[in-house]
């Protein structure tokens, strides 16, 4: 596929090969040159002002691909063939797919100031899938399909690729065990604090657990094996390493013996990342030690990586991560509702608005948290084995890549989280 236009900004040059691979399993050839356009043969399209030629598919252009920095933009959505559609314009096509499908993939809106949710975070509430209803949905492969047909009605003899479906399950580890392997200081202020609220059985149970007489409610990690073996599926764990513990890091330490024994069990087993703490967050020279510490305890090379919380902010925790040598970050979701952040079901780069450029930062974005369903969506297991069944045929019908994230915590025997291990169990059991 070849395209033209005048000029081939950046951002051009990055849509284009988005969308190429997606359609034909390479990035479209670019030209600003009219006459090797007109006179190339096959298909072919024309990202200009003007039509130019009788055998090409016209894109009528919005500015956004050839403006630079962050600016507001006027975003008019509207129904199109059943989805929602914005940048409408003339042309074959009524709306802007390459400046649209940029705008989304690109966070356009997430930089610059915004309302933050209680965490800090760019709140899922401004954005512009969720005020116009498409945050359920992996709207930009659904444009991607119908796009498609578009081009292989107007050349017959075009050739697409079919990305194949993937499902990926992740797991997050930010707290590998509910009693074991804490330090004194913590065992003994969490079980003065069962005695002054007066939780026996909590008491109780942590009794037993320390006591080797009960498994920890959290230690669902054989449980998991099991599960992996059986449907032959390759999943992703995330470990928290911090090295101290914090409000929202509560973690066992990676000094102990424990920690140690499952980050190396996991690392010869499956594929593993870094689970930035909370606190390099705020200290971006501890992500470093993080990783530097994972890595010695496994002997492995960590080149991915889940923020904390779904922690992060738009251009710097993706520039520190690079820094750091992450190549592949799965952070792209919400932490406060399930959905597509970036309205897409397949991985992408991430894209450098402020140094306007394509960085190596591939991005896999996921759909579906066991901590959305169960704390901001206040579902029952059932509900949220329904929202998993949705967007998993949702992801499987545009032949995308399906991501998923618990926490070892909801796997477990913890009452709090009654029946959600059965629910994912069914899960795998139906789609593998």
């Amino acid at each position: 596929m070849l395209v033209y236009s005048p000029s081939i900004p950046a951002r051009l040059h990055y849509v284009c090969g988005f969308i190429g691979k997606e359609l034909t399993g390479k990035p479209f050839e670019l030209t600003d040159n009219k006459k090797i356009f007109l006179d190339a043969p096959g298909a072919k399209i024309n990202y200009s002002p003007d039509r130019i030629g009788d055998n090409e598919y016209w894109l009528r252009p919005h500015s956004l691909l050839f403006e630079t920095g962050i600016r507001e933009q006027v975003l008019l959505v509207f129904e199109l063939n059943g989805n929602k559609a914005f940048f409408g314009t003339e042309g074959d096509l009524s709306f802007d797919i390459f400046a649209a499908i940029f705008y989304l993939l690109s966070r356009y809106e997430e930089y610059g100031p915004q309302q933050k949710d209680v965490y800090g975070r760019y709140d899922h509430k401004n954005s512009l899938a969720f005020r116009e209803n498409f945050l359920d949905k992996p709207l930009i492969n659904s444009w991607i399909q119908a796009f498609k047909q578009e081009l292989i009605k107007k050349f017959p003899s075009f050739t697409t690729h079919n990305s194949p479906f993937t499902f990926i399950p992740t797991y997050d580890i930010d707290e590998a065990y509910a009693y074991k392997y804490k330090s004194w200081i913590r065992r003994a202020g969490a079980a003065a604090r069962d005695l002054l609220n007066r939780n026996w059985k909590d008491f109780s149970l942590r009794k037993k657990v320390l006591a080797n007489q009960v498994p920890d409610p959290f230690d669902s990690y054989d449980w998991l094996d099991n599960l992996h073996d059986r449907s032959g599926l390759q999943p992703r764990y995330f470990f928290l390493a911090a090295h101290k513990t914090g409000k929202y890091d509560k973690n066992i330490l990676p000094r102990e013996t424990a920690w140690q024994a499952l980050a190396r069990k996991h690392a010869s087993k499956y594929n593993i990342g870094i689970h930035p703490s909370w606190q390099s967050g705020d200290d971006p020279s501890l992500l470093q030690k993080e990783i530097a510490t994972f890595e010695k305890t496994t002997g492995k090379t960590i080149l991915s990586s889940r923020q904390h919380f779904i922690r992060f902010r738009l251009p710097i925790t993706f520039r520190q991560l690079i820094a750091a040598g992450i190549m592949e970050d799965f952070s792209m979701g919400y932490g406060s509702i399930n959905g597509f952040r970036a309205s897409v079901a397949s991985p992408f780069y991430w894209y450098d608005l402020e140094s306007e450029s394509t960085t190596n930062l591939l991005l896999y974005p996921f759909c579906f948290m066991d901590a959305n369903s169960f704390f901001e969506q206040k579902f029952t297991p059932q509900q949220a084995l329904e929202e998993m069944r949705r967007y998993y045929v949702d992801v499987k019908k545009v032949n995308g890549t399906f991501i998923s994230i618990w926490h070892n915590t909801f796997l477990g025997t913890a009452n709090l989280f009654s029946g959600w291990r059965e629910i994912y169990e069914q899960f795998v059991e139906e789609v593998t």
